[in-house]
């Protein structure tokens, strides 16, 4: 029996293997899919006055447009890094895809505002299976060091440029043909990243028979959407409305029991104790604090150029390609900023760029030029952030264990799109509060600047979070 077995072997060995594909190849399937992921938190922006045109949307239906999808994609971006460890990498990358590909079909026929709404809740879900598949298949198929670290950044930059090109292609898409089209190119796109991620992916997985936390991510998500509803409807009830304390405290409570839960539970969603880890814990905490401002960049900037200054969909699109190209810019040179430097030196340095452009932002006015009121602001907003996402994705992902690799991942994206989610909520009704019910122009651009002043103060105290908690020199892995 044991020469039967050897001879079976040896005949399987001898038939050629498909040969393993190149590290390259791998990286760039796994950041087609980053790039789909954060392309949709942004290319809707420019289609939100079509779409409430369309369908009859209200103005915080809108904001929910955008927070349907990214509060699913935070919420349950912890659970689809576990399942990627437990079930597989791979199988979990094409999941999340093929989730994310149909739903952008349906919300790209969808007739009505609950049916949009709906479809991007359902993107979302399928985003957050997919985005922790993405970085753990560019970190497996590099090994740790400089080359890694360029792999990174590769990832960084292409989902950067995502949120970044949203406006261009949103735009491009909303003037030529309709604002469905933003949906509906996922589509075509999905289907082809899916036929080579079928051909090309290895499976890999750490799987130790443990079950998925799903009332961890129940919880997660239902105690962010609700702080989030909470923080919407003081747009119009005020902060100390019941319609707004109520939802706020049922958000906060939510929270709280799944950290209860977490604690608790044999296999957590999110294990508590990896917060030990200095590098996680200051590198997560500062994605949160920058991801509440820069998040919401594109979406003021798309209605503050449409309403305010009277762009069109594609012109507004245009406009934001310098601030595209910065972002892609500032992450590429990171790495070798951070070999000269260290990743917190890089990460503050980009931050408080960031922030200048966010101040510079504040000044807007009605009579601005676009090179000194929208090029040269974005630019630096967009510069900073790129510097300032790679060092600390760098970080966040150090020094984890194999079997921790796809929680790592997903608390990278997690920490910055709860934080954007959440973000987003407050700057929106902070500037509906100085609007006033005002529709004009020169009280929306009132509001607009409200929102980047207020920016501009949580980037100053993410700079600062980063210099008193992030550690000096990288740890060693």
């Amino acid at each position: 029996m044991t020469l039967m077995l050897d001879t079976a072997a040896t005949a399987r060995a001898r038939r050629s293997p498909r040969t393993a594909p190149p590290a390259w190849l791998l990286v760039a399937l796994a950041c087609a899919g980053q790039f789909l992921v954060v392309l949709d938190v942004s290319v809707v922006n420019v289609a939100l006055p079509s779409m409430r045109a369309d369908l009859g949307m209200t103005s915080s239906g809108l904001q929910w447009v955008v927070n349907a999808y990214s509060m699913a994609f935070a919420g349950f971006m912890l659970l689809g890094g576990r399942a990627g460890d437990l079930y597989g990498r791979k199988r979990m990358f094409l999941t999340g895809l093929a989730l994310f590909t149909l739903a952008s079909l349906a919300g790209g026929l969808a007739q009505s505002g609950w049916q949009l709404l709906l479809a991007r809740a359902v993107q979302g879900i399928g985003a957050a299976v997919l985005a922790p598949a993405t970085l753990t298949i560019v970190t497996a198929a590099v090994p740790e060091g400089a080359a890694r670290a360029r792999a990174i950044a590769t990832w960084t930059a292409v989902g950067a440029g995502g949120g970044a090109a949203g406006g261009l292609v949103g735009g491009g898409l909303v003037d030529l043909l309709s604002w469905r089209w933003v949906l509906l190119i996922n589509v075509p796109v999905g289907v082809l990243v899916l036929a080579g991620s079928l051909r090309w992916l290895a499976e890999s997985r750490a799987g130790d028979g443990r079950r998925l936390d799903l009332p961890g991510a129940l919880l997660v998500t239902a105690g962010l959407a609700t702080l989030a509803y909470g923080i919407s409807q003081t747009e119009s009830e005020g902060w100390a409305a019941p319609a707004a304390l109520v939802p706020l405290a049922a958000g906060l409570a939510l929270v709280a029991l799944f950290l209860v839960v977490e604690a608790r539970t044999a296999a957590p969603l999110m294990p508590l104790g990896l917060f030990r880890l200095r590098t996680v814990s200051a590198a997560n905490a500062a994605m949160f604090v920058n991801g509440s401002a820069m998040f919401s960049m594109w979406f003021f900037l798309t209605l503050y150029l449409q309403n305010a200054l009277g762009y069109t969909p594609l012109e507004a699109g245009l406009a934001l390609v310098p601030s595209s190209l910065a972002i892609v810019v500032g992450s590429k040179i990171a790495p070798r900023l951070m070999r000269a430097a260290g990743a917190r030196t890089v990460a503050v340095l980009g931050t408080l760029l960031a922030a200048t452009g966010f101040g510079w932002q504040s000044t807007m006015r009605m009579d601005d030029g676009y090179v000194a009121g929208i090029m040269l602001p974005g630019v630096l907003m967009m510069l900073g952030g790129g510097l300032g996402s790679t060092p600390l994705a760098s970080l966040a992902t150090s020094g984890a264990a194999p079997g921790e690799a796809g929680l790592v991942s997903g608390l990278v994206n997690t920490a910055r799109t709860m934080g954007g989610s959440l973000g987003l909520a407050v700057l929106s009704a902070l500037a509906a509060s100085r609007t006033a019910g005002r529709g004009t122009p020169q009280a929306l651009t009132e509001g607009y600047a409200l929102a980047f002043r207020t920016g501009t103060g949580v980037l100053l105290a993410g700079a600062v979070l980063m210099l008193l908690w992030l550690p000096r020199r990288n740890p060693a892995r």
